[in-house]
């Protein structure tokens, strides 16, 4: 095992695959579905179980990861070599996951650097793989922790979302900004801001929020070299549409890299409801 690992939570949406080719380690997120309790995954809440759920209204809700479930891991590895720990987790605007990781931090003997991206979903990721970068090219902890967090900074994270009324049952946009998406039957664009989802416009139909992410993504991107998802619930077509515009309007910046695309995860796809899509783009680090 490496001297240094990286933790990351499971609403990163790092492919499985990739999260075990880096040796970062995933602690799964809840998903409270009905009276069911189910750990965010595969073999737990998926995509589609949620939103065949919110369709069906039936009660959803998420939950954060204990402390005891963080404290737990962070010993396990020190038992299987691990010097020091890099944990990056989503917003703590969003969550209470950071929190739980700083308080089992502080349970461990080995030191653990906690990190809060100021993101969500694959924005997290990257920061997590960044860390994981330095990491191998001989970085210490504490830059790692750094370059995960200025990773996190970088991003753009912006998302259509056919209704904000998940949203706001869960918290996570308030009542007035709900009313924002809701006048005259416009359609929200929301961005990740401070960490915290905000109204970025309003556009008059699907379509045309469709090529506004675009436009915007492309704005961001700029002429530098980026990583590019593109996210969705049960939006299967329109993700598409945007991840095939962006590889070809971002080609420059892509440098040969794939716009990468899949379903949002359980956790961050209770919140937002089908429908939703989304694109991040998280210029690459320097060098």
């Amino acid at each position: 095992m490496s001297r240094v690992v990286v933790v990351t939570d499971s609403t990163a949406s790092l492919p499985a695959d990739v999260a075990q080719s880096r040796g970062i380690r995933v602690v799964p997120l809840q998903v409270v579905i009905g009276a069911k309790v189910l750990d965010e995954g595969p073999d737990g809440a998926t995509p589609e179980v949620v939103a065949q759920a919110l369709r069906d209204f039936v009660p959803v809700s998420t939950s954060r990861p204990a402390p005891a479930l963080f404290a737990d891991l962070y010993r396990r590895l020190a038992s299987e070599g691990a010097e020091e720990i890099v944990s990056v987790h989503l917003s703590r605007e969003m969550s209470g996951t950071f929190e739980s990781a700083q308080l089992a931090a502080l349970e461990v003997e080995l030191p653990v650097h906690v990190v809060d991206s100021g993101q969500v979903g694959i924005a997290t990721g990257y920061a997590a793989l960044t860390a994981a970068d330095l990491l191998d090219a001989g970085g210490s902890a504490k830059e790692a922790a750094e370059a995960a967090l200025a990773r996190g900074a970088a991003a753009s994270s912006l998302f259509y979302v056919d209704t904000l009324e998940y949203l706001r049952r869960g918290g996570r946009i308030g009542a007035a900004a709900a009313i924002f998406g809701s006048a005259l039957s416009v359609k929200p664009l929301l961005e990740i801001a401070e960490g915290r989802v905000v109204p970025r416009e309003r556009v008059r139909t699907a379509s045309r929020a469709l090529a506004r992410l675009a436009e915007l993504a492309v704005e961001v991107a700029g002429d530098q070299p980026v990583d590019v998802c593109v996210a969705h619930l049960a939006n299967v077509e329109r993700a598409a549409e945007l991840t095939a515009t962006l590889a070809e309007r971002l080609a420059d910046g892509l440098e040969g890299r794939e716009v990468m695309c899949g379903e949002l995860g359980a956790v961050l796809g209770a919140h937002v409801g089908p429908g939703m899509v989304a694109v991040c783009v998280a210029p690459r680090p320097a060098g």
